[in-house]
C-alpha cells in the first residue's frame, strides 16, 4: 500500500469537518417523527456508527487507507443528504396537505435550513480537488472544481500559497443558501454546478415553506 507523506503547510485540519457532523446528528434528532426516514433512533444511529468508523480510518501525518476513508466519507456523506432531502420532500407533503400549524413546524423548517448548509459544507469541503486528503498532498491533488477569490492572479499575489479550508467551504454553503447563485466563489466542474443547483433548489422549497406557512397562520 502506498503511503505519502503530507505537507503540513497545506493540511486542512480535520475537526471542523467531524464537529459539524456531530452537529448534524444532533440537529436531525430536534426534527418530528414524521420527518425522519424510519424509527426515530435508525439514522442517528447509522450516521454515528459510520462517524466512529471514519475517524478511526482519517490518516494522521502520512496518508494510509485513502480508498477506506474516501468509501466512508462518500456513505455517510450520503446518508446525511438523503436524510436531510427526505425530510424536506416530508415536510413539503405536510404542508401542501395542510397540516396542522405549529410552532414546531417553523423550528423543523429552520432546522432543516441549517442542516442544508452544513451538509452541503461538507460536500463541498470532499469535492473539491479530490478532498481534504488529496489537497494536502501536490502528488494527490485533482484539479479544483471551484474557483475561489484567492485563486486569482490578484488573491495569490496577496495569500501566496493559499489553500481553501473547511471555513472557505461553510461560507460557500452559506451564501448559495442566501442567493441561490454563486457569489464570489465560482464552480468549475459540472459535478460542483449541478451540487450547488440541488442546494440552491433546497434552500428555496425550505424557505418557500416558512413563508407559505406564514401566511397561511395569517388566515
Amino acid at each position: 500500500m502506498r503511503r505519502f507523506q503530507v505537507d503540513l503547510a497545506r493540511r486542512d485540519p480535520f475537526w471542523p469537518a467531524q464537529l459539524t457532523v456531530l452537529v448534524l446528528i444532533a440537529l436531525y434528532v430536534t426534527l418530528p417523527n414524521k420527518l425522519m426516514i424510519g424509527p426515530s433512533w435508525f439514522v442517528p444511529t447509522l450516521e454515528a456508527l459510520v462517524f466512529v468508523a471514519l475517524v478511526l480510518a482519517t490518516p494522521g501525518e502520512e496518508v494510509p487507507g485513502t480508498r477506506t476513508r474516501r468509501r466512508l466519507v462518500v456513505t455517510l456523506i450520503g446518508v446525511l443528504v438523503v436524510a436531510t432531502l427526505v425530510g424536506l420532500g416530508l415536510l413539503a407533503r405536510y404542508v401542501i396537505e395542510g397540516g396542522p400549524a405549529g410552532r414546531g413546524l417553523v423550528e423543523a423548517a429552520i432546522v432543516l435550513w441549517g442542516t442544508i448548509v452544513l451538509v452541503f459544507a461538507l460536500v463541498y469541503w470532499e469535492l473539491d480537488r479530490g478532498g481534504p486528503v488529496a489537497r494536502a498532498h501536490p502528488h494527490l491533488t485533482k484539479p479544483p472544481d471551484f474557483l475561489f477569490t484567492q485563486d486569482t492572479a490578484a488573491g495569490r499575489e496577496a495569500l501566496p500559497g493559499w489553500q481553501p479550508s473547511f471555513v472557505d467551504y461553510l461560507y460557500l454553503a452559506l451564501t448559495n443558501s442566501t442567493a441561490y447563485s454563486p457569489t464570489d466563489t465560482m464552480p468549475l466542474s459540472n459535478r460542483a454546478k449541478l451540487t450547488m443547483g440541488v442546494q440552491a433548489v433546497a434552500s428555496m422549497v425550505t424557505i418557500g415553506l416558512l413563508i407559505a406557512r406564514a401566511v397561511g397562520s395569517l388566515d
